[in-house]
């Protein structure tokens, strides 16, 4: 009797266990098959809607660098003008840094050169800054930041003139020493408890300038590529 019993109890677990693993599979299988059609569902998303989200982009940017060069003072593609350069001690970052030149009749009437503060009081800040032929300053504008809300809201020209005070300002003017925040002996204002974040914003407009005068000969010749080895300073 009990080997029967045994071997009755084995068919039903076997059957049990078949139920159980038809189950787990069909299981599998539907999740496979929603992952697949989210997958497809998620990449065709993207592919339509690709080109509508650079295109955004683009024109996006395109705003930032009419605040920074006005749009009459060129007529040749901003985006069709690019170069790229590394110069990590005066430009911040490690990474390539873009930089658009605008030109009018063939001369280059601007450069803007998208340099990094490192050294902001959370992190990096991304600057648009645009330099004209004499050295003097066009424009300087934030691309992107993670200052602390209230604040940091000093470099964010929707908020406040702060930014606009670099305008036409050069490696002269002012002089060398006085390039920094007043409360270190500059002449630019800081923000009221945030001290940290114009500090890092006007030593990174000073660098930029100074590597703007350091490559100028090529940054704003007639030429569209600069020299290899300015490419790698």
């Amino acid at each position: 009797m009990a080997p029967n019993m045994a071997v009755i109890m084995a068919v039903i677990m076997a059957g049990a266990d078949g139920v159980l693993l038809r189950a787990i599979a069909r299981g599998a299988l539907i999740l496979g098959v929603f992952a697949v059609v989210g997958t497809v569902l998620v990449a065709g998303s993207y592919q339509l809607t690709r080109e509508r989200i650079q295109a955004n982009e683009r024109e996006a940017l395109l705003k930032r660098l009419h605040q920074v060069i006005p749009e009459v003072s060129y007529d040749n593609d901003l985006f069709g003008d690019v170069i790229e350069v590394h110069a990590p001690e005066l430009l911040g970052t490690v990474r390539p840094v873009t930089i658009y030149r605008a030109r009018k009749d063939g001369r280059v009437t601007a450069a803007v050169l998208t340099p990094v503060a490192p050294d902001g009081y959370n992190g990096r800040i991304e600057l648009l800054v645009g330099v004209r032929p004499d050295g003097r300053v066009s424009g300087v504008r934030v691309l992107s930041h993670a200052e602390t809300p209230g604040l940091g809201d000093g470099i964010e020209v929707e908020r406040s003139d702060w930014m606009r005070g670099f305008r036409g300002r050069s490696l002269g003017d002012p002089p060398a020493t006085r390039w920094q925040v007043k409360r270190d002996g500059g002449v630019f204002d800081q923000f009221t408890g945030a001290t940290i974040t114009p500090r890092a914003v006007v030593g990174a407009v000073r660098r930029t300038l100074e590597y703007v005068a350091k490559n100028e000969q090529w940054l704003f010749a007639s030429a569209e590529e600069p020299p290899t080895e300015a490419k790698k300073q």
